[in-house]
């Protein structure tokens, strides 16, 4: 199954972001059973902007793309298939 990193930018303040998290998993469990959320990473910028890049299986983009579309309150900004993952292992000296 295809691997995606969605990045979003969200419209709430970091102490929303759980209730968004909630809802996202509620959406994806209610409407969206064939998609996977692997994990999320959460960074918050100098302004104050909540961002996250979110690891999804899904089957095609255009369903990661639905469940955006459904969460709502962020932008989303892009949507990427993976290709692969390497970690530091992966280069021994």
């Amino acid at each position: 199954m295809p691997r995606y990193l969605v990045v979003r930018r969200f419209d709430v303040a970091e102490d929303e972001m759980p209730e968004v998290g909630k809802r996202s998993r509620k959406t994806i469990e209610e409407g969206y059973p064939e998609i996977t959320w692997e994990h999320s990473h959460v960074v918050v910028k100098g302004d104050g902007t909540v961002m996250t890049y979110c690891v999804y299986d899904a089957p095609s983009e255009e369903i990661v793309r639905r469940h955006s579309d459904d969460l709502g309150r962020h932008t989303l900004d892009e949507v990427l298939e993976i290709a692969g993952d390497v970690t530091p292992a992966d280069f021994p000296p």
